[in-house]
């Protein structure tokens, strides 16, 4: 039951999140599903999974901050959300852009990025238990990838659609300090994961030694 509403939550979420015209709302949808991947990998029971479901948590942590603080830094200077109301942004805010293009692509699960890891590890996990769970997992990373390159091409590429845009300044010091921390984590944590999984090693090997204890954990009994 669980496995089948972090499919849900996974699949149909991410779909929700494709027709949204609001940067936030598309953000917070985005967040749902990455997060049933965390489900997803819990009720694996087995090692790779539960460990990828660590990582997948504190990798969305660093990328939906990142992404929540760039749609900030929009609003902060033109007071609206709607995907329709920019264009262009690249030409104005070259820096600040690079930064939310990164961002976006480890929200799509760009390899080398912390995006990437957590999403991979649960998908091999539904591997080992249900190919057809594993594939319909797998699936999603379609439409991530597809909601988030729509939002960057509507945002930053393209002609402005609004005047105040070519006269936007890019990000201040304390801007890009913030927005450089939250790059870098989510590097470290894509090129090595192994920071994190150290330190969840020892709580993975107990929970799987107590689920031996109510049940067998070789495979998923679940058939989709």
């Amino acid at each position: 039951f669980m496995v089948t509403l972090s499919l849900i939550a996974i699949l149909y979420i991410a779909l929700i999140a494709i027709i949204q015209k609001d940067m936030k709302k598309l953000i917070a949808y985005s967040s749902i599903s990455h997060m049933g991947f965390v489900t997803l990998g819990l009720f694996m029971f087995n090692s790779i999974g539960i460990e990828g479901a660590y990582v997948q948590m504190i990798s969305h942590g660093f990328i939906s901050a990142a992404m929540f603080l760039s749609v900030g830094v929009l609003y902060d200077r033109l007071h609206t959300r709607q995907i329709a109301d920019y264009g262009g942004v690249i030409h104005a805010m070259p820096t600040f852009a690079a930064f939310a293009v990164f961002f976006a692509m480890a929200n799509c699960g760009l390899p080398g990025t912390s995006g990437f890891v957590g999403e991979f590890m649960v998908i091999m996990s539904a591997m080992q238990n249900n190919f057809w769970i594993a594939l319909i997992a797998a699936s999603s990373l379609i439409f991530g990838a597809a909601y988030s390159l729509w939002m960057v091409k509507r945002v930053f590429y393209g002609e402005a659609r609004n005047q105040k845009i070519r006269v936007l300044k890019d990000i201040s010091w304390r801007e890009f300090f913030i927005l450089s921390i939250l790059a870098l984590l989510i590097i470290l944590v894509g090129i090595y994961p192994k920071i994190i999984t150290d330190m969840t090693n020892a709580s993975t090997v107990q929970f799987l030694e107590h689920m031996h204890l109510i049940k067998p954990v070789t495979s998923l009994p679940l058939d989709v």
